[in-house]
C-alpha cells in the first residue's frame, strides 16, 4: 500500500475516533445536564407545592378541605407552580366522574400514560400517611416529601414516579440538540476527511521524494536529490540525504580513482620487469649484474607499493597497531638524518637540523610509527628537491605542542596543491613531477600516523622555495 494511503487511513481513523469521542462525550454531558436540570426543575416544583399545602393546612385548619372539594385540589395543583388560572381541560378533572386521584383511566393526563403530568403524579398523605387525596394502591410507588409546620410533621407529599422524566417539550428540545450534536459532528468527519486527503498528500510526498531516492541510492545511483523546499525536520532529513548522496557519490569517484592509480602504479613496474625479463629471455641483454640491479630495483619499488598501500588500508580499518610509550623524538629523527646522509650527499643536498634543547623532550607515541612518519618526510624531500638545493628541519614548542617543520629548497609547489598533497595518489605534475617514482602515498600515510597520535600536519611554502610540512605532536602534561 503507497505511504500516502497509509497516512490518509491513518489520519482519517485518529480524527474519527476523536471526533466519534467527542460527540460521545457531548451527547452524555448534554443528557447528562439536562437531567441534572430537570431534577431540580421537580425538586423546585415541589418546594412550591409544599409551601402551597402548608399555606392552605394553615388557612383551613388541616387536609380537610382538599379531601371534600376536588376543584379546590386541583386548583391548589395548578396554581403552586403556574401561578395562574388552570387550563379548561385540566379544571375538567375536578368534575370527573371517577373519583379516584389520579384518575386510573385518563387518555393524555391519567398516571400510566407516558407523559404523565407533574400535577397528576401529586398525592397527598396525612401525618399518619393515611390517605388525604390519592390512591391506595400508588402509596408505594411514590417518594415521600414531609410538610412541616413549626417543626412538627403534619402531612406528605406523595410524588409518583414518572416513566418518562422530560414531558413532550422538554423531549423536542432534547432532541434537536442531540440532532445539532450529529449535524457539527457530521460536517466534522467531512472536514477532517477532506484535511486528512490534503495531509496525507502534504506528508506523503516528501516521504515518497525520499523513499524514492534511499531507493536508488541503494542500487548504486548516487545522482538524484531530494527536492524539497521546507525547514521542518522533513527539509532538515532531506538535506541530510542530499549530503549522504553527495558523500556516497564523491566515494564512489574516489574508490574508481583508487583502482585505476592502483592498478596504473602496479602496471608500470611489472610492465618494466617484464620487458627486462624477456630481454634476458631472449638474449638481447646480457645476463650481469647490472641487469639484476634493475631488476631488483623494480622488484624493491613494487615492494614499497604493496607495503603502502596494505599499511593505508590497516588505517582505514583502524587496524593499524601502535605501542605508545614514552618517547623522545629527536634522536629518532637524528638516527634517520645520519643514516640517510650519505643519500643526500649522492644527489649534492645539505641537510640542516636546527632542534637546540629540544633532545629531551617527550612525547606519547609509538617510536616505529615515529620513525616511519620521519623516514617518509626526509625520502619525500630527498626525491623530489633538485640537485644542490637544501632540507632544513626545525623543531619549537608551540602551545603544548612540539612542531617540526621539514622545509626544503626548490622545486617549489602550487598553492592549490597543498591541501591535496596528502590526498592518496596525488602528485604534483609540474616540477615535482612524477620522473622520481613514488605512488603519492608516502604523505598520505604520514597524516594518517600523525592523526593517529593526536597530531596535526599541514603544508606550505618555504622559505627556501620548496616544500615545508610541518608536523604538530601534543606533549607530554609533565613537559608542557
Amino acid at each position: 500500500m503507497p505511504i500516502q494511503h497509509k497516512l490518509f487511513l491513518v489520519l482519517l481513523m485518529t480524527t474519527l475516533l476523536l471526533v466519534g469521542g467527542m460527540f460521545g462525550i457531548l451527547r452524555w454531558s448534554l443528557a447528562d445536564s439536562f437531567n441534572s436540570y430537570l431534577e431540580r426543575l421537580q425538586t423546585d416544583r415541589v418546594g412550591r407545592l409544599v409551601d402551597s399545602l402548608r399555606g392552605c393546612y394553615v388557612r383551613h385548619s388541616g387536609w380537610d378541605v382538599l379531601r371534600k372539594d376536588r376543584g379546590h385540589w386541583v386548583d391548589l395543583l395548578w396554581k403552586a407552580n403556574h401561578h395562574a388560572n388552570p387550563p379548561d381541560e385540566f379544571k375538567a378533572l375536578a368534575d370527573f366522574p371517577e373519583p379516584e386521584w389520579p384518575p386510573k383511566r385518563l387518555p393524555g393526563y391519567g398516571y400510566g400514560s407516558n407523559d404523565a403530568h407533574f400535577e397528576l403524579r401529586v398525592m397527598l398523605l396525612d401525618e399518619s400517611r393515611r390517605i388525604a387525596v390519592g390512591r391506595e394502591d400508588l402509596i408505594d410507588k411514590a417518594d415521600l416529601h414531609p410538610i412541616v409546620l413549626e417543626d412538627q410533621t403534619v402531612g406528605y407529599l406523595a410524588l409518583l414516579k414518572s416513566k418518562r422524566k422530560m414531558n413532550s417539550t422538554e423531549i423536542s428540545f432534547f432532541n434537536q440538540q442531540s440532532r445539532t450534536f450529529t449535524w457539527i459532528t457530521l460536517g466534522m468527519v467531512v472536514l477532517s476527511f477532506l484535511m486528512s486527503i490534503a495531509l496525507a498528500y502534504w506528508l506523503g510526498k516528501p516521504l515518497k521524494d525520499i523513499a524514492d531516492v534511499v531507493r536508488r541510492l541503494a542500487a548504486g545511483d548516487y545522482r538524484p536529490r531530494v527536492n524539497i523546499g521546507t525547514r521542518d525536520a522533513l527539509g532538515g532529513l532531506a538535506g541530510d540525504i542530499n549530503q549522504l548522496a553527495l558523500v556516497l557519490d564523491q566515494t564512489e569517484k574516489l574508490r574508481r580513482q583508487w583502482v585505476a592509480d592502483v592498478s596504473h602504479e602496479l602496471r608500470t613496474p611489472l610492465s618494466i620487469l617484464r620487458a627486462e625479463l624477456e630481454a634476458l629471455q631472449d638474449g638481447i641483454r646480457p645476463l650481469e649484474p647490472g641487469a639484476v640491479d634493475l631488476l631488483l630495483n623494480d622488484v624493491l619499488r613494487l615492494s614499497r607499493l604493496t607495503d603502502d598501500l596494505y599499511q593505508l588500508a590497516l588505517s582505514d580499518r583502524q587496524a593499524m597497531t601502535y605501542q605508545y610509550t614514552r618517547t623522545e623524538p629527536l634522536p629518532i629523527l637524528e638516527t634517520l638524518v645520519r643514516t640517510l646522509t650519505t643519500e643526500f650527499e649522492s644527489r649534492s643536498l645539505t641537510l640542516e637540523l636546527a632542534m637546540p634543547w629540544l633532545d629531551k623532550v617527550k612525547v606519547w607515541a609509538d617510536p616505529d610509527r615515529l620513525a616511519q612518519l620521519f623516514g617518509n618526510l626526509l625520502i619525500n624531500s630527498l626525491r623530489y628537491t633538485d640537485p644542490g638545493g637544501c632540507l632544513r628541519i626545525a623543531g619549537h614548542l608551540d602551545a603544548g605542542k612540539l612542531r617540526l617543520e621539514f622545509a626544503d629548497s626548490a622545486p617549489g609547489v602550487a598553492v592549490a596543491d597543498f591541501t591535496n598533497i596528502f590526498q592518496r595518489f596525488y602528485r604534483v605534475e609540474m616540477s615535482r613531477n612524477r620522473q622520481h617514482g613514488g605512488a603519492g602515498l608516502g604523505l598520505a600515510l604520514c597524516q594518517s600516523i600523525v592523526e593517529a597520535h593526536g597530531g596535526s600536519i599541514e603544508a606550505g611554502p618555504s622559505e627556501l622555495g620548496g616544500l615545508r610540512i610541518s608536523v604538530a605532536l601534543p606533549l607530554l602534561d609533565n613537559e608542557k
